[in-house]
């Protein structure tokens, strides 16, 4: 088997809710003063996201997001696709 059907497995396997949970808490945090994502964003289309940490800083908080989203599209895909 491989690395991303085990992968896949696993999140179609992965309950909403921790999900969810983790993707708003990562994305939110820290709640004062501002969001690091949407400061990591906000940098990125400034072009001065280029310190090593805040592109792992983005990286970190976003990935609960992407999980969120690729889990919704293999729902959505297999409902669709006989």
């Amino acid at each position: 088997m491989s690395l991303m059907t085990s992968f896949t497995l696993w999140l179609d396997q992965l309950p909403w809710t921790p999900l969810l949970l983790a993707a708003t808490v990562l994305a939110l945090a820290p709640f004062v003063p501002e969001p690091h994502l949407w400061e990591k964003l906000k940098m990125l289309m400034a072009g001065t996201l280029s310190r090593p940490l805040d592109i792992f800083d983005l990286c970190l908080h976003s990935a609960p997001i992407f999980l969120v989203l690729f889990k919704w599209w293999r729902q959505m895909g297999a409902t669709i696709v006989p």
